[in-house]
């Protein structure tokens, strides 16, 4: 069984910074894809970034040059680095892990940006 713990979230002001961390077990960490997403209120759930497993990153233009999504295999780690938060950051941030039998999801993380 893959678990995903996401953590980091809080409230900042607007123009601050939050690194998030998703870390996850039961899988081979090195081999899996990791995305983020996030859902504000009364709004769909969207994808924000990802990373592959040869570290190769992609990213929403919405979050393009403010965030940046890294690993640590060692530590069976992603982290979302947020710089430049604006006040429509402001969700819950998902984690969810890409395996060969399914993909696992956290229980999100809580991001308030404030004006």
């Amino acid at each position: 069984q893959v678990q995903v713990v996401e953590s980091g979230g809080g409230l900042v002001q607007a123009g601050g910074s939050l690194r998030l961390s998703c870390a996850a077990s039961g899988s081979t960490f090195s081999d899996n894809a990791i995305d983020w997403y996030r859902q504000a209120p009364g709004k769909q759930r969207e994808w924000v970034a990802g990373i592959g497993s040869r570290f190769f990153t992609n990213y929403a233009d919405s979050v393009k040059g403010r965030f940046t999504v890294s690993r640590d295999n060692a530590k069976n780690t992603v982290y979302l680095q947020m710089n430049s938060l604006k006040p429509e950051d402001t969700a819950v941030y998902y984690c969810r892990v890409v395996t060969g039998v399914g993909n696992y999801w956290g229980q999100g993380t809580q991001v308030t940006v404030s004006t």
